[in-house]
C-alpha cells in the first residue's frame, strides 16, 4: 500500500467516525412522552357549526389524534396541518377512518366559517374535525392536556395521539416529520396500508 491510498484510508476512516459523531449528537426532532389524560365533558362546535361532545368523539375504537391551533396562525400551525394532510393522503381510500381533530387556541376569532375555510386550505378530507367553543370551554380542554397557555402567540407544538387498545395517550412535542408522524399513529394501534 503506498502512502496516498494509507493517507486515503485514513482520511476515510477519520470521515466516518466524524460523521458517526454528528449524526449521535443530533438533537431529537420532537420528545414523545405516555400521559393518561381525562377529557373533560364539555361541548364544543365543528366547522359546520354542529354542536360536539368532546368526550364522546376523542373515546373511538381507534386511534385519534388532537392538536391545538388557530386560523390566522403563520408559525406553526401551517405545520402541524400539513402534518395532518400528510397522514390523510398516505392513508388514501382509508383517510376516513383516520380521526384528526384540531381545536381553535383563539375561539373569539375562529367561527365555523374560519375554520371551514382553514380545512379547505389544507384540502381536508372527511375525517378531520375543527372545533371552536367558549374561552371557558377551550381553556379546560387545554390544561386537561396540560397545554394551557395564556396568549395564542405562545403556543406550542404538540400532538397528542389516543391509543385505544392501551388507554393512554401519546404526547409529542415538537415539529414531525411526514415519516415520523405515520410512524407515531401505526404505533398508536392504527391499522393503515402507508402508500
Amino acid at each position: 500500500m503506498n502512502r496516498f491510498s494509507r493517507i486515503l484510508s485514513l482520511l476515510s476512516v477519520l470521515m466516518l467516525i466524524l460523521s458517526a459523531t454528528a449524526f449521535s449528537a443530533e438533537p431529537a426532532r420532537y420528545t414523545r412522552t405516555v400521559h393518561d389524560y381525562i377529557v373533560p365533558d364539555v361541548v364544543l362546535i365543528n366547522e359546520n357549526g354542529e354542536h360536539v361532545r368532546l368526550k364522546e368523539l376523542l373515546s373511538p375504537d381507534q386511534p385519534v389524534v388532537v392538536d391545538f391551533i388557530y386560523g390566522t396562525c403563520t408559525t406553526i400551525c401551517p405545520v402541524l396541518s400539513a402534518g395532518y394532510t400528510h397522514l390523510q393522503r398516505k392513508l388514501g381510500a382509508d383517510s376516513a377512518s383516520a380521526k384528526l381533530v384540531s381545536i381553535s387556541i383563539d375561539p373569539e376569532h375562529d367561527t365555523p366559517a374560519v375554520m371551514k375555510e382553514y380545512l379547505k386550505r389544507y384540502r381536508a378530507k372527511p375525517g378531520w374535525t375543527f372545533l371552536t367553543g367558549s374561552r371557558k370551554d377551550i381553556d379546560k380542554v387545554m390544561t386537561a392536556f396540560d397545554a394551557y397557555i395564556t396568549d395564542k402567540m405562545s403556543h406550542q407544538p404538540l400532538t397528542f395521539i389516543h391509543n385505544p387498545a392501551e388507554g393512554h395517550w401519546v404526547r409529542l412535542f415538537g415539529l414531525l416529520s411526514g415519516k415520523d408522524f405515520m410512524s407515531e399513529y401505526q404505533n398508536a394501534g392504527a391499522n393503515i396500508t402507508g402508500r
